[in-house]
């Protein structure tokens, strides 16, 4: 395919960069992105870091290549219907865009304080787009008395981190046994638990807030689920992500809240698992069979998954499925937090054992890895990402687990099990 329309559900990263791709692939013809805010593709790492403290202007975030697009562009009209038998993408505003072939690029948003009473307070905010951050941002500049954030996960341990640096008390609660427990486990998190409270966060873990409570339409304080309560000026709500596929109702397609179901060629796949070979996913919203990790679906909310997902899924629109064979990216994500440079290969669910085979946690630099009834399945890296390559190969071939013993600067390995939530429970 080099001529004809491609249309593009999402103006996010995923959708520029799978754009970018199509027009070096070779695609002359219309191309067409539907972005549901007014702004053109922007960088998300940056807002819940330097927005937050001011090194960045929100305005400033907008990824480089925009202008160098050949591109339609209809931003701030969200996507409203997908109408498959008549390949039209359907447009809040009542727009039908035709297309040959379709990119889904939608992503997600942030999950909501579940009242939406107290959601509606001010001072109670998400994070995950610009608008967000910037409206964040404004509200700690007015320097509230204590803030307090719900989930440490990594979104809110970097907001936490973020905040602390502004020297505002801040407050962290989740229901967890540590910080990032669903992505690292409790050994990693134990660690990091120590470098918040280190650095002044009053960590409140294995706590649940109830509700939320205002006054003068503000919001005031929290309510534990057991008992007591936390005053606090400025809410953020860091409950996780829900992925944008509202809009696919009655395509079709199988789709939900976890995402739009794809096979290994990024073609989404209808109620009965067959691919539709018009309309294709990427980033945050696809859900896909991963081959390292015996196909198992999985949806991955990571930087470079959007960029290269996104890549094959245009080489896969234009040159076909063959062509672009299955889709092995391998997971990889990166935070920055209370002065760690944190960096991740594979993914540890379902890991029985991790192992310090880098390095010290006393230190503050190691490298830590976990496997799978005896085989490797992911690494992490905490100050020392340059030893994290050497366990790429490792991780895709599954290799026995600890992978590599004896050298340099090596304690010896002592498995332990990594305290992820399926243990803990």
């Amino acid at each position: 395919m080099r001529d004809g329309t491609i249309v593009v559900a999402g103006a996010s990263l995923a959708a520029l960069r799978g754009a970018e791709a199509l027009r070096a692939g070779g695609f002359a013809g219309r191309l067409v992105l539907v972005g549901d805010e007014p702004h053109l593709p922007y960088d998300r790492p940056p807002l819940s870091k330097h927005v937050l403290t001011g090194e960045i202007a929100p305005g400033a975030t907008t990824l480089p290549g925009v202008g160098a697009l050949r591109a339609e562009w209809r931003l701030g009209a969200p996507a409203a219907g997908l109408d498959r038998a008549g390949r039209a993408l359907l447009l809040a505003g009542g727009e039908r865009l035709p297309f040959d072939r379709l990119l889904i690029a939608t992503g997600a948003r942030a999950r909501p304080w579940p009242e939406a009473g107290a959601a509606a307070l001010a001072g109670v905010h998400t994070l995950r787009g610009r608008d967000d951050a910037a409206a964040l941002a404004a509200g700690l500049a007015a320097r509230p008395g204590r803030v307090l954030i719900l989930g440490a996960g990594f979104i809110g341990c970097e907001v936490a981190s973020s905040i602390r640096a502004l020297g505002l008390p801040v407050t962290v609660v989740d229901p967890a046994p540590s910080p990032l427990t669903a992505a690292l486990g409790q050994v990693i998190g134990g660690f990091v638990a120590g470098r918040m409270e280190a650095a002044g966060i009053d960590l409140r873990m294995g706590a649940e807030v109830a509700h939320l409570e205002g006054g003068d339409g503000r919001v005031r304080r929290a309510r534990l689920a057991g008992g007591g309560t936390i005053a606090a000026d400025l809410v953020v709500v860091a409950l996780g992500a829900v992925r944008n596929t509202e809009w696919l109702a009655g395509s079709g397609l199988d789709a939900d809240e976890g995402g739009l179901s794809c096979d290994g060629a990024c073609r989404a796949l209808d109620a009965a698992g067959r691919p539709d070979n018009a309309v294709f996913a990427a980033g945050d919203v696809a859900r896909f069979p991963h081959p390292v990790y015996d196909n198992r679906p999985v949806a991955l909310e990571h930087w470079g998954n959007a960029v290269a997902q996104a890549a094959h899924a245009a080489r896969a629109m234009l040159e076909g499925p063959e062509a672009a064979g299955p889709y092995a990216e391998m997971p990889a994500f990166w935070s920055s937090q209370f002065g760690l440079n944190i960096k991740s290969l594979g993914l540890t669910e379902g890991a029985d054992a991790v192992a310090i085979v880098q390095g010290d946690p006393r230190s503050a630099r190691f490298l830590a890895v976990y496997g799978r009834e005896g085989r490797t399945i992911a690494a992490v890296a905490v100050n020392a990402g340059r030893w994290l390559p050497a366990y790429a190969g490792a991780i895709r071939e599954g290799a026995p687990f600890p992978p590599i013993t004896g050298g340099a600067d090596q304690p010896h390995p002592d498995p332990v099990p990594p305290g992820l939530p399926a243990q803990a429970a």
